[in-house]
C-alpha cells in the first residue's frame, strides 16, 4: 500500500496504523481458513486410523504468526518488489520469496527454541536439522506455498486494479445482475 493518499497527502500515522492494522487481520483470517483446512485434512486422514489430531488451535497460532512474519516481510524491500511482467510471474515471485524467508524464520525459531532447551548450539542444529528433514516439515512448506499462490493473486491484482475495486467485484452486487 502507498503511504500517499488519493488527493496526494502524506498518509498519518493513524491511516497507516489503520491499514496495516486491516491487513493484518485479513492475512491471520485467510490463513487461519486454509490451515484449519489442512489440520482437518490431517484429522480425517488420522481417523481411518484411530488416531486423534485436533490441533485447530495450533492452526490458529501459526496463522497470527504467519500473519505478522508476511507483515513484516511486506514492509521491506523484499515485499514491496514489483516486477515489472505480468501478474502470473510477479505473483509466483512473491509467493517464492515468502515462502523461503518463512522457512529462514522458522529455522531460527527452531534453533532459539532448540538452545533453550539444551543449552547448547550443536544440540539446537541437531534438533533443527531433524525437524526440516521431516515429511511433515515438508508437506507444512507445501500447504504454505500452496496458500501463498492464491493470497498473493489477489494482492498483486489489487496492487493493479486497486483494493476498492476488488472489494467491489467481490462484495457489492451489480444492477445488472439484478
Amino acid at each position: 500500500m502507498s503511504d500517499i493518499t488519493i488527493d496526494g497527502k502524506k498518509k498519518s500515522f493513524k491511516e497507516k496504523f489503520k491499514e496495516e492494522f486491516i491487513e493484518y487481520w485479513i492475512n491471520v483470517a485467510y490463513l487461519t481458513f486454509y490451515f484449519g483446512v489442512f489440520v482437518t485434512y490431517k484429522r480425517l486422514i488420522l481417523a481411518q486410523y484411530e488416531i486423534d489430531f485436533e490441533e485447530y488451535g495450533t492452526a490458529f497460532f501459526n496463522a497470527f504468526v504467519l500473519g505478522k512474519v508476511v507483515s513484516i516481510i511486506g514492509m521491506t524491500k523484499m515485499g514491496k518488489k514489483n516486477i515489472n511482467t505480468n501478474l502470473s510471474v510477479s505473483t509466483l515471485y512473491k509467493t517464492a520469496v515468502f515462502t523461503l524467508c518463512l522457512v529462514v524464520f522458522n529455522a531460527l525459531e527452531e534453533f532459539v527454541v532448540g538452545y533453550f532447551k539444551t543449552s547448547s548450539a550443536q544440540e539446537a542444529i541437531v534438533i533443527l536439522s531433524h525437524h526440516l528433514g521431516t515429511h511433515e516439515y515438508l508437506a507444512s512448506l507445501l500447504v504454505v506455498f500452496t496458500s501463498f499462490i492464491p493470497f498473493f493473486a489477489f494482492k498483486e491484482l489489487a496492487r493493479v486494479i486497486g483494493h476498492k475495486t476488488i472489494i467491489d467485484l467481490f462484495f457489492k452486487r451489480k444492477e445488472a445482475d439484478l
